[in-house]
């Protein structure tokens, strides 16, 4: 059955106003979906700073400051967490850590040789949080990612690395009388301590950088004098003592002066963008399924995606509230009964089906009215022209309904025949 309740539908009141759920729907929206970008591009917050050397650190032992320093002077800096990074045709600056794995470097090392120029810093401290001998004073100055140096000592994966890139490193520690002095690309300067970090002498490497002891601080791996390497390759600066390039050795205006000399020097003087590694130190990213969502060609289907989750959110937001509270499809009683069965009759365009009943109905009350036992259109017409000399005969009503085939026409002749009835009977 069809048909519609008169019933009004019942709606509550909304216990937040329309701006506040507006407010709570976007800032939730925007959280989820920084969320998502975050975690994608492996910027979870963890901690970079937590004792260990890299560019992100700010302890004597990190390279923050050289970090700062290079962009102030122009070039174009990058902390590089994906392996991506180490395929860049500019300078790339490794700082691995004293437990590095000498042939994942050497792997490193030799797939530069023909893609770009690579500087390697290699470590010479050891460092922890400063301890709880810290004075107050200095205490409350000091932030969080602050070092304390404990000692220096080598390395033992750099004289692990393949010829042409073995560095073997000495630790020498001058007496308080003699000066840590160094020399080389036009610059020159002390070092901030007495302990020094050099490199012995191989036929393989340039140095360029010396102490007053004639020991290379930094050198350049040239191979031998007619080698592929030597003829074709990049060539891979290696910075045995960290001072003259770290936050510490970059307190002086002089070691700032020969870190950004060296930094030319193995870049070849031209090039502008540095990528500082920090893979080797542990914050390196895989790629995950979030990472590919925010990069091309992904990025354009995960736009389509936020807008659709828009589209659905703001509809949300416009129903947002108690939920309208429908009226009964259908009512009870004898009323709605009747006119569900007419509205399916109309929707169905059977109309011309009710002539026939509609006239026995009315011939059955017509008879009872007048008192005829079986009734029949003759019969009616005569007791009818007794009573009622002018009305029309029922005959000729029942006969107009029977052929009507439009609705109207139908509808008119049973009016007709439901006024005859309701003359004689008194009755609807």
């Amino acid at each position: 059955m069809t048909g519609q309740s008169n019933t009004s539908p019942r709606m509550g009141a909304s216990p937040f106003g329309r701006g506040a759920v507006l407010a709570v729907l976007l800032v939730g929206f925007t959280t989820f979906i920084a969320m998502l970008y975050f975690i994608g591009a492996g910027d979870t917050g963890g901690k970079e700073r937590g004792g260990a050397a890299h560019a992100a650190a700010n302890g004597l032992n990190g390279y923050s400051a050289l970090v700062e320093l290079l962009e102030a002077e122009g070039y174009d800096v990058e902390r590089s967490r994906g392996r991506s990074g180490l395929e860049t045709n500019g300078l790339l600056i490794l700082t691995p850590s004293s437990y590095a794995d000498a042939e994942e470097i050497s792997v490193i090392l030799s797939n530069r040789e023909y893609v770009g120029p690579t500087l390697v810093v290699l470590p010479k401290w050891f460092a922890t949080q400063p301890g709880n001998d810290i004075v107050d004073e200095d205490a409350e100055r000091m932030k969080r990612d602050w070092v304390q140096l404990l000692d220096a000592s080598p390395s033992a994966w750099p004289s692990d690395l393949p010829a042409p890139f073995t560095i073997n490193q000495e630790i020498d520690t001058l007496n308080e009388d003699e000066s840590p002095f160094y020399d080389g690309l036009r610059t020159s300067g002390e070092l901030p301590t007495q302990t020094i970090q050099y490199a012995n002498e191989d036929s393989n490497h340039d140095p360029i950088v010396a102490d007053s002891a004639g020991h290379a601080l930094v050198v350049n791996v040239v191979g031998t004098e007619g080698t592929d390497y030597y003829e074709n390759a990049h060539w891979t600066m290696f910075v045995v003592e960290p001072d003259l390039v770290n936050n510490y050795g970059l307190s002086d205006p002089q070691r700032a002066a020969t870190a950004l000399a060296l930094i030319q020097e193995a870049g070849y003087g031209d090039t502008t963008t540095i990528t500082f590694d920090m893979t080797l130190n542990g914050f390196g990213n895989s790629v995950n399924l979030l990472t590919l969502a925010f990069e091309p060609p992904f990025l354009a289907a995960t736009l389509c995606l936020i807008l659709a989750m828009l589209i659905i959110g703001w509809r949300a937001f416009l129903r947002f509230g108690p939920p309208v509270a429908p009226g009964q499809e259908i009512a009870f009683g004898k009323k709605r009964l009747v006119a569900n069965g007419a509205g399916l009759i109309v929707r169905a365009r059977r109309l011309g089906l009710l002539a026939a009943p509609y006239t026995a109905l009315i011939e059955r009350r017509l008879a009872r009215s007048l008192g005829i036992v079986r009734p029949d259109p003759e019969a009616i017409d005569r007791a009818m022209a007794a009573r009622m000399p002018d009305q029309e005969p029922f005959s000729n009503l029942a006969a107009r309904l029977h052929n009507a085939d439009k609705p109207m026409d139908i509808l008119r002749a049973a009016q007709d025949l439901s006024a005859l009835s309701e003359s004689l009977t008194g009755k609807k």
